[in-house]
């Protein structure tokens, strides 16, 4: 039971403060899942202080979601005081940015609970990883978390994990039957669908539009395989205009962004893509272009990214590489 071990690393430590760390632009299963697993927490263990925090802060959607649940976020978290941190929806220290530094010196036990590929370095650093890449998402984690506690969420942590669900699995486009069996413990909860799955639909900011439209008026299409591949480059929203492309057509979308000294990359694809190739975004593409970038990169199966130092056309380059020598070795 995975909340044991939690709670039994609470005891043994004698634990007075524990930090939630999220992934820098925290998306809303990162922070919801934060705000879950801290009430469950301290459920838990009252006497427990527990801080939450998002490296670079949050996403636009995310800050949106603020208004409807009660999450409250810690500017400056006192990582080098808690007596253990816990990654959420982060699988790696270098999302962390510059707390990454601060993460590492700490003598604190390292918990992970996340549900993308595992990271080497992650693996090295964790005292505990509760992963799970077959999870839809980071809030489903902690919903199993309340389940092996029997303990039932409350109307607003059943919202924040929904919340998180939806996102993740694109309104459920991506849910497996385990999802529809979470989704439907937490409509049970205290959940209404109809009035909180609005919630995640943010009108698009007028400059996202205009970066949607520039990667597709930039867009250049190959074949791989039989596969239709989208490359293109905008100097924001990449992961907006590469759902985009997916949108228009392409099965595989690669967009990439320059900023003074660093690039960022982009990756989506159909789900056909996965299930018939075998190509992992995550951990056959994104995994190594952050490497090769002196960066960091990871994510789905379908959806991923990286980001490092280095210029557009070298990184597009270098990803199609690794999608055409992905598909080579799936093909052998």
């Amino acid at each position: 039971m995975q909340i044991g071990k939690i709670t039994s690393l609470i005891d043994t430590l004698d634990a007075k403060l524990v930090v939630l760390l999220c992934h820098h632009n925290a998306d809303p299963d990162a922070i919801c899942a934060a705000f879950a697993f801290s009430q469950l927490l301290k459920r838990l263990r009252p006497k427990l202080s527990v801080e939450v925090a998002a490296a670079q802060g949050i996403s636009r959607l995310s800050k949106f979601l603020l208004k409807s649940l009660p999450i409250k976020l810690t500017a400056q978290p006192h990582i080098e005081k808690a007596d253990f941190i816990v990654l959420l929806d982060t699988n790696t220290v270098q999302q962390l940015d510059e707390w990454s530094k601060r993460v590492k010196a700490a003598d604190s036990p390292l918990v992970v609970i996340d549900h993308h590929a595992s990271h080497p370095e992650t693996e090295r650093l964790a005292t505990l990883s509760v992963t799970d890449e077959e999870a839809s998402s980071t809030c489903e984690i902690v919903y199993q978390f309340f389940k092996e506690a029997e303990a039932k969420p409350t109307e607003v942590e059943a919202k924040a994990l929904f919340l998180g669900i939806a996102f993740d699995t694109r309104h459920f486009v991506l849910a497996n039957s385990s999802t529809l069996k979470t989704v439907a413990g937490l409509i049970e909860a205290g959940v209404n669908a109809k009035e909180t799955l609005p919630l995640l639909s943010l009108p698009l900011h007028p400059s996202e539009r205009i970066a949607r439209l520039k990667a597709g008026k930039r867009m250049k299409l190959t074949k791989m395989n039989g596969w239709l591949v989208a490359i293109s480059h905008v100097s924001a929203y990449q992961a907006s205009a590469a759902r985009a492309l997916i949108g228009l057509g392409a099965q595989v979308a690669v967009v990439a962004g320059q900023g003074k000294d660093t690039v960022q990359v982009s990756l989506r694809a159909c789900r056909d893509f996965h299930e018939k190739t075998g190509v992992h975004l995550g951990r056959d593409i994104a995994k190594p272009l952050g490497e090769y970038l002196r960066g960091m990169g990871g994510g789905h199966s379908i959806s991923a990214g990286a980001n490092g130092i280095g210029d557009v056309n070298s990184s597009l380059k270098r990803c199609i590489r690794l999608l055409k020598e992905g598909l080579k070795k799936k093909n052998t």
